[in-house]
């Protein structure tokens, strides 16, 4: 077989697979399968360019990033949905659909909680992907769209122009596995599923969008060529012959079935792998539709039912404390079972101490328990009047409940957090952190990688990670023994690093990079620093009295002293390698902005503080010198207002010592 006939039945495969898989549910290979087949595609691909195709399951991955969206006038319109909010409501949008002659047959389905768009083929090829907008004008999102391997990039049998609508979505296991991955990297997590998509889909570069997993339902014809059908219905079953993904959960009956099943419908919602925020009434017939016309603002043959939050009654009958994987204390209330949003609900958050306190919540008090958007059951207010006698406020414990290390409370918020640098609860982050590039950089100890090994029980604190063995590391999924073997080179390299990589992979609350450098050359080793005071490390430049208590408190902690002599056991480098080079430019603020093209900013900010200036992101009256680059904008022109000294490329190259030049006389005209 030639290699364009073997490309094509790849193709073929390839894409049939991803169907079964993402559309159907139901994949008829393993994953290690699909993944060889996916490699032999790109291989040949790779060998021969000319072989690749649109619709090759290659160009998911995302193309080149953009540097903004274009605007995309849609060929119809994109409107929304009047809503109706109660029984009441959706008899009133009943009979004006009754008052314009039609005795309608209604269409329920669920209404997606997640972003809208257009997707445009031509000759049954994908060409085109807008997001909703205002409506009338979206944005081109076609490389991110591609990414979602449900939306099938060539139709068989499909009209010369079709033009389709659909919701975006993130599936709740998704989100959750998101969320889980972002709280290990210590990045702030998304609000809900739909915020998480919508983030996605306005991401610049495509390989962003495809790592995030989105799915996508179409559910309406917006343009065709073709015989128009004589119903949604047959419409969207047209669709799924297409191979679309169409919602399966379709209901046809008259207004006075319509209103159980809305409710039958809200009790169901937990069985969907999207969010739904309502429900879509709409009018069968397309010729009814065409009579009922529209408003400038929602079609009259639709309407979006509104679940409103369900409140119940409920008993705290305890409190229970969560500590999360930054070491956050979530307070989680145990209420007695009550049925809410068609789940049993047996707990609800608390979310810190300031919520409890504000509504005085209580073990023993009945409470008004709700889901706040569908998804996180919470405690709306408390009946006093059914307090029982005896009860008393509630407060989050001194110490963390996990590991039993002191707990404190974030400055800058509610939070109360576990100070244990060893807290179980804590493992897979701290791991993560720990391993991360900025850290010990060990390469390929990501999320995935560290928990395998946390499940495996193979590392319970940092230090276990330099008594790893091969033959257990091989073992685990997706490893093999290659892959432990460059895990493990990895790690061993990582124990020469320098003291101030070592210092940020703690941890310490508010020592970062910076921080850690500056404390590694001014104490020199590991031994030194833990002995310093609190007034010795208020009196460095850079460290205020907040984070020296941070210091002292976390080298006294018997956790961090257990890690600490670990670590030494396992030969990990704790002295700083740094070799002062001078401190000329020491007590000298510099402020970057603009584009060098000898170096990127932080590159350039590196080799300031190698000379003993500080680094600030900001123009001040105590800003000795602004170095501007090319197309350097506000910050330029305050330095300029508040007569501070500007320096172009050249002559920041010559104050580092990489451009010959007159060093003394530019230090001179900063030291005025």
């Amino acid at each position: 077989m030639d290699e364009k006939t073997r490309a094509a039945e790849l193709r073929r495969m390839l894409n049939e697979h991803n169907y079964n898989y993402y559309v159907l549910d139901a994949p008829t290979i393993p994953d290690y399968e699909y993944d060889r087949l996916l490699r032999e595609l790109e291989n040949l691909e790779r060998a021969c360019p000319e072989l690749v195709a649109p619709d090759s399951p290659t160009q998911r991955v995302g193309g080149e990033a953009v540097a903004s969206f274009q605007q995309v006038v849609h060929r119809v319109p994109l409107q929304s949905l009047q809503d109706v909010f109660s029984p009441e409501e959706l008899l009133d949008f009943d009979r004006r659909v009754r008052e314009s002659g039609a005795a309608p047959e209604y269409l329920l389905e669920p209404k997606v909680d997640g972003l809208s768009v257009a997707l445009e083929y031509e000759n049954g090829m994908f060409v085109r992907g807008a997001t909703r907008g205002r409506g009338d004008v979206g944005e081109d999102v076609t490389e991110n769209l591609r990414t979602i391997r449900s939306i099938p990039l060539k139709l068989e049998g499909a009209p010369a122009e079709l033009i389709v609508r659909g919701e975006v979505y993130m599936p709740r296991r998704t989100f959750e596995r998101l969320n889980e991955e972002r709280e290990l990297r210590g990045e702030s997590l998304f609000a809900n599923p739909r915020n998480a998509a919508a983030g996605a889909m306005r991401q610049l570069d495509p390989k962003v969008a495809a790592a995030r997993g989105l799915d996508m339902v179409v559910f309406n014809i917006q343009y065709t060529d073709r015989e128009p059908f004589e119903t949604d219905s047959a419409g969207l079953d047209w669709l799924r012959s297409l191979r679309f993904k169409v919602i399966d959960y379709r209901v046809l009956c008259e207004m006075d079935e319509i209103q159980a099943a809305v409710f039958q419908l809200g009790d169901q919602r937990e069985q969907y792998p999207f969010e739904i925020d309502g429900a879509v009434v709409k009018v069968n017939s397309l010729a009814q539709r065409d009579a009922l016309g529209e408003t400038a603002k929602f079609p009259r043959w639709a309407a979006a039912y509104k679940y409103p939050p369900e409140q119940r009654e409920s008993v705290v009958e305890d409190i229970v404390i969560q500590v999360g994987r930054t070491g956050v204390l979530t307070p989680k209330a145990v209420v007695a079972p009550v049925r809410l949003a068609g789940t049993t609900v047996t707990n609800a958050t608390l979310h810190n101490q300031d919520f409890i306190t504000e509504k005085d919540i209580r073990i023993g008090d009945t409470v008004v328990v709700q889901k706040a958007g569908e998804i996180i059951p919470e405690i709306v207010s408390v009946v006093k009047e059914k307090r029982p006698e005896g009860t008393s406020p509630y407060l989050l414990p001194a110490v963390c409940p996990v590991c039993g290390a002191a707990v404190a409370r974030d400055e800058d918020g509610a939070h109360i957090r576990c100070t244990g640098a060893e807290c179980p609860a804590q493992l897979l982050r701290n791991l993560t952190h720990f391993a991360s590039r900025d850290a010990m950089d060990i390469e390929g100890l990501g999320p995935a990688v560290v928990k395998g090994l946390v499940d495996a029980g193979m590392v319970k604190t940092p230090a276990d990670l330099y008594r790893l063995e091969k033959g257990g590391v091989a073992k685990l999924d997706r490893m093999g023994k290659k892959s432990a073997e460059n895990l493990l080179a990895a790690i061993e390299r990582s124990k020469g690093n320098d003291l101030s990589k070592l210092l940020y992979a703690f941890g310490i609350r508010q020592v970062g990079q910076k921080a850690g450098k500056i404390l590694a050359a001014r104490f020199g080793s590991l031994d030194a620093l833990a002995q310093a005071t609190e007034e010795e490390l208020t009196a460095i430049d850079d460290v205020g009295g907040i984070t020296a208590k941070y210091l002292t408190e976390w080298f006294a902690a018997p956790q961090s002293r257990h890690l600490i002599a670990a670590l030494k056991e396992a030969g990990v480098n704790m002295e700083s390698q740094a070799v002062p080079v001078d401190d000329r430019l020491a007590g000298i603020t510099f402020v970057l902005t603009g584009e060098l093209s000898g170096s990127s900013r932080k590159e350039a900010g590196e080799k300031l503080e190698a000379l003993g200036a500080k680094v600030s992101g900001s123009v001040s009256k105590k800003t000795g010198c602004v170095v501007a680059g090319e197309a350097a904008g506000s910050k330029l022109r305050k330095a300029r207002e508040l007569g501070v000294p500007v320096f172009d490329e050249e002559q920041f190259l010559i104050l580092v010592g990489e451009r010959e030049g007159d060093a003394e006389a530019l230090l001179g005209l900063l030291k005025k």
